[in-house]
């Protein structure tokens, strides 16, 4: 008997994978308790950070192929957001990190 393997278009393999993560993401952050948001923005932080680092690997490397316009343009798009996400995230843990210390008399 002759095995056939089903073959499934990568496109909706990996479509598929995002919007499971989109779930499970929504359900993991919606069901953190308020004393925990601080630890959840700095690991937020943390992963826009390696994004940072792919965006910057995106509009620097010279690649040899066509099209290199597109991704670079992309690479600095995420560079750019990913920079707003990090600022951003610093501001939030900070404030709520000021909501815990001792009001000065």
């Amino acid at each position: 008997m002759e095995h056939v393997a089903a073959v499934t278009d990568p496109f909706i393999f990996r479509l598929s994978i995002f919007v499971l993560a989109v779930f499970v993401g929504y359900y993991v952050v919606w069901s953190v308790t308020p004393a925990l948001h601080t630890p959840l923005m700095s690991v937020t932080n943390a992963i826009s950070s390696v994004i940072v680092v792919g965006a910057l690997l995106a509009v620097g490397v010279r690649l040899v192929e066509s099209g290199t316009g597109f991704a670079r343009f992309l690479g600095f798009i995420a560079l750019v957001f990913a920079s707003v996400n990090i600022f951003g995230g610093f501001l939030v843990t900070q404030r709520m990190l000021a909501m815990y210390q001792k009001k000065k008399k």
